[in-house]
């Protein structure tokens, strides 16, 4: 066991060690969604600053009444790769809710992965297809990656689709969705790498400036799409395609600046649908879950992890 008066650091490196499962995480948001619709858990929504020369900074911070406060700051820089950096870097911090002191420090890149992965893995239990066995990518990086080993995890895969900009990150998905014993290729269009696919995630560049090229017609009727990259890549007048949409928080969409997709398309958030208080989806229709992260995905997986690190047995 760890004193609770010894600060901890857990790099990102250290935090993968500890053997948290997608699932868990995904359990640990659930609980937390419960706890937020019962007044146990406080959130705000995430602060973003777009600075208009590719780059995105956010912060999110929570406090819960089981003692912690979480607090994260994470900046995407595009230019980052050509520096030999990684493209996402940032930190979080984690309190005392009681005193405020510092009780650990972690490093921001593995959370944000695990918790956007295991995000979706909350919804995908209520609206995806239980034997999807194909998964299509639009977009091939860190959010492609993890949602495919959460996704596996959840579904009897047999079969991914890629489709991106960048051959060496598709190539490289492919060769990892291999190593899982999976079928993998890459597709020359979006059309074709959706159309048949049970399961799709689309995880590009937050990037405005991009013309819409994904269909939302092009789906079939049990097929669940994954939306981590602001509905961006999506032909807004298609949306409506989508019977069922889900998003990760209300109060956090009706305060940005630049919405998803038309809110009455909206029909429900995260909490809702956890608690019931929302249709599950409409049946021969596709469903979205279409998110922008929230505080509460980083406080559940940064405080299982501080948890799962401090009830390690001592060598």
């Amino acid at each position: 066991m760890t004193s609770e008066n010894t600060l901890i650091y857990l790099s990102d490196d250290d935090l993968g060690g500890l053997g948290v499962q997608p699932s868990e995480v995904a359990d640990a948001i659930e609980a937390a969604l419960i706890a937020k619709a019962d007044g146990k858990l406080h959130t705000s929504p995430k602060t973003v600053i777009l600075p208009a020369d590719g780059r995105y900074a956010m912060s999110t911070l929570a406090m819960g009444d089981d003692g912690f406060i979480v607090t994260k700051q994470v900046t995407v820089c595009p230019e980052n790769p050509a520096r030999g950096l990684p493209a996402i870097n940032g930190a979080i911090m984690v309190m005392d809710a009681q005193t405020g002191q510092l009780r650990a420090v972690l490093g921001a890149n593995w959370i944000t992965a695990v918790r956007t992965a295991a995000l979706s893995v909350v919804a995908a239990r209520r609206l995806a297809d239980p034997h999807a066995e194909t998964v299509a990518f639009v977009g091939a990086g860190v959010q492609a990656h993890s949602h495919l080993v959460a996704f596996s995890e959840l579904f009897p895969l047999k079969r991914i689709r890629v489709f991106g900009r960048g051959k060496e990150n598709a190539d490289k998905l492919c060769r990892f969705a291999r190593g899982m014993g999976l079928e993998a290729e890459t597709c020359a269009n979006a059309k074709d790498a959706l159309s048949d696919a049970e399961l799709i995630v689309t995880s590009i560049t937050l990037d405005y400036s991009i013309e819409p090229f994904l269909d939302a017609r092009w789906l079939k009727p049990t097929a669940f799409a994954t939306i981590t990259d602001a509905c961006i890549p999506w032909v807004p007048a298609h949306m409506t395609a989508f019977k069922t949409v889900i998003i990760d928080d209300r109060l956090q969409e009706l305060e940005s600046d630049k919405p998803m997709l038309p809110y009455e398309q909206v029909a429900g958030d995260l909490t809702e649908l956890v608690t019931g208080n929302v249709d599950v989806r409409a049946r021969n229709m596709p469903a979205a879950f279409a998110f922008r992260g929230i505080s509460l995905g980083d406080y559940a997986a940064s405080v299982l992890a501080v948890r799962r690190f401090t009830e390690k047995p001592v060598k």
